[in-house]
């Protein structure tokens, strides 16, 4: 995967569809926060949990969007990413053939996560036909005596499905009826689309006791390369991950947790813009690749990415991505990335500039005019 990733940040002649991370900068007034602490001082060590104006904002947050209360002292971690957030959930609560259940296509970190933890990957399907959203019949029938954990994402990386209420509640019925951990990775939640909306998994009844809701200012606030990320939980949830983020790491960077907590509190205005601009992003990148001869994509509902299908072409997904890469000029992911229930998609990401797309998708449908299609 790196390859790609490679080729896009380092050459000029690619136009990069490949990366999981907003065009955007960080809010102004935010990152002038985060310096004007910096110059009185505040670049020691922060406390290891996060410090305390961040996770009373958060704790804020919890309960303003989503009626959940947690304790800013002992029910919330700020972690550096929400990467981290999810390895340190799946160290504290995996053993040894304990199995996790992830979607397939699901984000490339979750499987080597769950080996790094002596976990067995269990791959529920995002099947197409259902809008890229889970069949609950899917998912109970790969549940065993070993099932520990279901890691959900939605949004989600890498297909732009976003959880219907009447799916939410099924999941998590059976999460309560089967005495499952859930890790909620909701880092996509304010980029939904067309009247949508984030169903946080811990607000369900008999939910909020056995989830930890992971979340980032990542994607919300393009703040990628800060690496600032949280996770709420009970107590009890809480407590080994606090263990273990405190060897690991002892805490996140000062400078980024102010820029954070300025970005969280002051005006949300950026943040509608940007997801707006991505909606404009998403019906152009829809609406062409829909028109290109043996490309079929359903319209994603959140996040920033779109899963075509094509399996029309006589290729593989990483075929199909390096033939884009040298005969478009144009970065791609190949589906097979996300687990083997992607291969014959791609995912495009749209966090490039509309003309850049624009661009991207007349060279995309020049290359394939004369694809061999089965």
């Amino acid at each position: 995967m790196g390859r790609f990733f490679a080729l896009g940040r380092h050459s000029a002649r690619y136009i990069n569809l490949s990366l999981g991370e907003p065009d955007f900068v960080v809010p102004k007034d935010a990152l002038d926060r985060g310096f004007e602490e910096a110059f009185r001082g505040k670049t020691h060590y922060a406390p290891t949990n996060g410090i305390a104006e961040l996770r009373e904002a958060l704790v804020k947050k919890a309960y303003t969007e989503y009626g959940l209360r947690y304790d800013p002292d002992t029910e919330v971690l700020v972690t550096v990413g929400a990467s981290e957030a999810i390895f340190l959930a799946l160290c504290s609560f995996v053993n040894h053939n304990n199995e996790v259940l992830i979607s397939n296509p699901g984000f490339v970190a979750y499987e080597p996560c769950v080996a790094l933890s002596r976990g067995k990957t269990v791959g529920f399907p995002l099947r197409e036909e259902n809008g890229f959203g889970p069949s609950i019949r899917d998912v109970t029938s790969l549940l065993t005596a070993k099932s520990r954990v279901m890691l959900l994402n939605f949004p989600n990386n890498p297909t732009g499905s976003v959880l219907t209420h009447d799916d939410a509640h099924l999941l998590a019925k059976t999460a309560v009826e089967k005495n499952l951990l859930v890790i909620s990775d909701e880092v996509y939640e304010k980029i939904v689309y067309d009247g949508m909306r984030n169903e946080c998994m811990a607000t369900f009844p008999g939910m909020r006791e056995r989830t930890l809701v992971v979340g980032s200012f990542s994607k919300t606030y393009a703040m990628t390369g800060l690496r600032v990320g949280y996770v709420y939980g009970p107590k009890d949830l809480i407590a080994p991950l606090w263990k273990l983020h405190q060897y690991l790491v002892s805490s996140v960077d000062s400078l980024a947790q102010y820029i954070g907590l300025a970005a969280l509190t002051k005006s949300q205005q950026p943040v509608h813009k940007m997801v707006t601009e991505f909606n404009r992003r998403r019906d152009l990148v829809h609406k062409r690749l829909n028109e290109i001869d043996g490309i079929r994509c359903a319209q994603p509902k959140g996040a920033f990415y779109v899963f075509p299908n094509i399996s029309t072409f006589k290729k593989s997904s990483e075929h199909f991505a390096d033939l884009l890469r040298d005969k478009a000029r144009v970065i791609t992911v190949p589906g097979s990335f996300f687990g083997n229930s992607g291969e014959g998609y791609i995912r495009l990401s749209y966090t490039a500039p509309y003309a850049k797309l624009e661009e991207a998708l007349d060279s995309i449908e020049r290359s394939l005019k004369k694809v061999e299609r089965a």
